[in-house]
């Protein structure tokens, strides 16, 4: 069953009415989620020499497990979430299903007069709760006269975070596309541009590119523009696009900085491009998380969904194949597994999978939709040669963003910006965010220059009363009031594995009182007690807010698990 269910099947007041949004989770759910990482069974790998074939995690798992069983929170990362992000949800209907999809999303608006509405898409799979440290770097710029505010909308995209997944067979670009648009609408943002917060080429199935071209080029009326961050571009080609398809031809054949194309572009392609290897551009199975690979969405669902190691697993994973410069702290590590954890990863991997095996067919459009275009020229060869840089070498060959010139984009676009950025994308919402920033505002100041339609005529429908506030919930179990104080914050606690002997794998069996049932199957709801704050820099509840025992050691690695726990 899915993870997420909440108290009513529609808002109060209509589908369509924008309502604030509170999590919060039943206690019974994280009780399971505790009970399954007792029984967790990890697989053998032997101390040294390590692999240079495969990636060998346990020395990183076990540590974050027991962080995750011992310290972490949720109920402090809930009411951080609650208090300082402005959340909010409506519904859509989807044509062809009687279905409502509710979209939560982060509404941030600027005080400045002068600002222009933005909607950012958080890189797939990422919930959009995960980038409340951006809504201030756009809506409140230090030197505004120099930096275009914004007023901040981010969505969690259907089925991922704490929106609504689209019913089967769905074609999910436009779909998701359709909502975002008329998300803004709704909003009273009649004209906004759009942004993508991370690499298209190393995005799953493209899916960050595919949302933000779609809008910008079947909903130009609305979507005025769009900053596009290593989408996959192609060579101009002769039938498509003579000009460009000239222009191409003569700068590299000269390899000279002419008719668009500059000199690094060149030295960035013979590094990062697919002219390395091949004369045709990369498919997207090359890129990013692609590697991963998800065909069938399914098999792997089945498994994330009933292992909260293994889906921490998968986003280690993804952190590893997007190669961010950030140091993730464990309690960073851990919310980007619940937010996926919590409403099950299983819609997400459905999206993901119809994308792969659907993809998106190029129309030919009257009009060239206005894009800021930003690549990455990837880093200088390395010169070491020991074998820990042979290592990491292999390893960034995973992650790299194969080099498209920004001219190529000009077949298919009116290109109004173009920002050629140092190293590689990582994960630009954490490492550099003010290269998203940057692309957007170039894009902003071309377009205001000659579209009225973007500047500011009116002020957005108001947001909605905090005596409105709809309670949200994850297998409800509580109808008591929420905290009101606001937690204090945490302190950053880098990963240190525990000393002493390495824990051998543990032995638990599984009750039936852990067993998920609907809604319907419990008997009666009881209130939750409210979470006790940690003092600063304090990443462990007091004792007595653990029911959870410390798992035991033991050479036996099979995980006994009675037949009437199978669901």
């Amino acid at each position: 069953m899915a993870a997420a269910e909440v108290e009513e099947a529609v808002p109060a007041g209509g589908a369509d009415e924008i309502k604030p949004y509170r999590i919060h989770v039943s206690s019974k759910y994280l009780d399971l989620t505790k009970q399954k990482l007792e029984v967790t069974r990890l697989p053998h790998e032997f101390s040294d020499p390590k692999s240079r074939d495969w990636w060998e995690p346990k020395s990183q798992i076990e540590p974050l497990i027991d962080f995750w069983l011992e310290q972490y929170s949720w109920r402090t990362q809930e009411d951080l979430l609650n208090t300082e992000l402005p959340q909010f949800r409506t519904g859509f209907s989807i044509p062809s299903s009687e279905a409502i999809v509710r979209i939560n999303f982060i509404h941030a608006r600027s005080s400045h007069s002068n600002a222009i509405p933005l909607l950012l898409i958080p890189p797939f799979p990422f919930s959009n709760l995960s980038f409340g440290h951006l809504v201030k770097h756009f809506t409140e710029p230090e030197d505004v006269a120099n930096n275009q505010p914004f007023h901040l909308v981010i969505p969690a995209l259907p089925g991922l975070g704490f929106s609504d997944a689209l019913p089967n067979n769905s074609p999910v670009i436009p779909s998701t596309a359709e909502i975002l648009n008329s998300l803004m609408s709704r909003l009273s943002y009649p004209h906004y541009l759009i942004t993508n917060a991370g690499s298209g080429v190393a995005s799953p199935a493209e899916i960050d590119f595919k949302i933000a071209n779609y809008l910008v080029t079947h909903y130009s009326d609305s979507c005025l523009g769009a900053h596009l961050i290593s989408p996959p571009l192609a060579r101009p080609k002769l039938r498509e696009a003579p000009v460009e398809w000239a222009k191409w031809s003569v700068a590299s054949l000269f390899r000279a900085p002419i008719l668009g194309y500059r000199k690094e572009d060149f030295s960035a392609l013979k590094r990062n491009g697919p002219a390395r290897s091949s004369k045709k551009t990369p498919t997207p199975a090359q890129f990013g998380l692609n590697q991963l690979g998800l065909r069938e969405p399914n098999t792997l669902a089945y498994a994330l969904c009933d292992s909260p190691t293994g889906l921490l697993v998968f986003v280690l994973k993804s952190l590893r194949l997007l190669d961010p410069k950030k140091e993730f702290a464990p309690t960073e590590v851990i919310n980007l597994t619940q937010l996926s954890w919590l409403p099950g990863p299983e819609s997400a991997m459905r999206f993901w999978a119809y994308c792969a095996r659907y993809p998106e067919v190029d129309k030919k459009l009257r009009s060239r939709p206005k894009v800021g275009i930003t690549v990455f020229l990837g880093d200088e060869p390395s010169t070491n040669e020991d074998t820990e840089a042979e290592a990491i070498e292999l390893m960034q060959d995973e992650v790299k963003d194969y080099y498209m010139c920004p001219s190529w984009a000009k077949a298919k676009y009116n290109v109004v910006h173009v920002n050629r950025a140092t190293g590689r994308s990582g994960l630009l919402a954490w490492d550099r965010p003010e290269i998203i920033a940057t692309g957007v505002r170039g894009v902003a100041a071309s377009i205001l220059r000659s579209d009225s339609r973007l500047r500011p005529t009116a002020s957005p429908t108001p947001a909605p009363a905090v005596a409105d506030l709809e309670r949200v919930v994850v297998h409800d179990d509580t109808t008591g009031e929420q905290p009101s104080s606001p937690p204090a914050q945490l302190a950053p606690t880098l990963l240190a594995p525990p000393g002493g002997e390495e824990r051998s794998q543990p032995h638990r069996e599984v009750s039936d009182e852990t067993a998920v049932g609907s809604n319907e199957d419990i008997p009666g709801k009881t209130h939750s007690p409210a979470p006790k704050v940690p003092s600063p820099g304090l990443l462990a509840p007091p004792a007595d807010e653990r029911e959870h025992p410390h798992r035991e050691a033991s050479d036996d690695t099979a995980v006994e698990r009675p037949d009437n726990q199978r669901q």
